[in-house]
């Protein structure tokens, strides 16, 4: 071992644990920083669906939300009086319209065929996970 190089690589090709790149080491080309894109098309359907259904219920979420806290506001200051079972049924046939759209895709992604049905539902949840 060199007094000149402490950890005792007399190439000088390791610094620190970690190795430098030599041109004789293989990559794999089929390794893709993106996994989704090696997936079918069922599946990356089945992913925008999900994804989009997790954003826009978190949207129309939050628009509600920011909503009826500006009534609330208002109702505080005298300036508008709230009438709670209005609220309450506009909010209950706002989730039964969502519900039915979540339905309807579920039914249209379960419609396709085996191998690509799984793919597609499988890409759903995976939509609503990553959303």
């Amino acid at each position: 071992m060199n007094e000149n190089q402490p950890y005792g690589n007399p190439y000088g090709q390791e610094q620190f644990g970690r190795e430098i790149y030599s041109p004789d080491t293989t990559v794999d080309p089929s390794g893709s920083g993106f996994p989704f894109l090696e997936m079918g098309t069922s599946f990356i359907i089945g992913l925008a669906i999900g994804y989009f259904l997790k954003k826009s219920f978190k949207i129309l979420l939050l628009l509600l939300g920011v909503g009826l806290v500006v009534l609330f506001v208002m109702e505080s200051k005298g300036m508008y009086t709230v009438d709670d079972a209005a609220i309450q049924n506009g909010v209950s046939s706002g989730v039964n319209s969502f519900q039915s759209l979540v339905e309807m895709l579920k039914t249209r992604l379960s419609n396709m065929e085996v191998t690509t049905g799984a793919g597609a539902i499988a890409g759903f949840f995976a939509g609503l996970k990553f959303g």
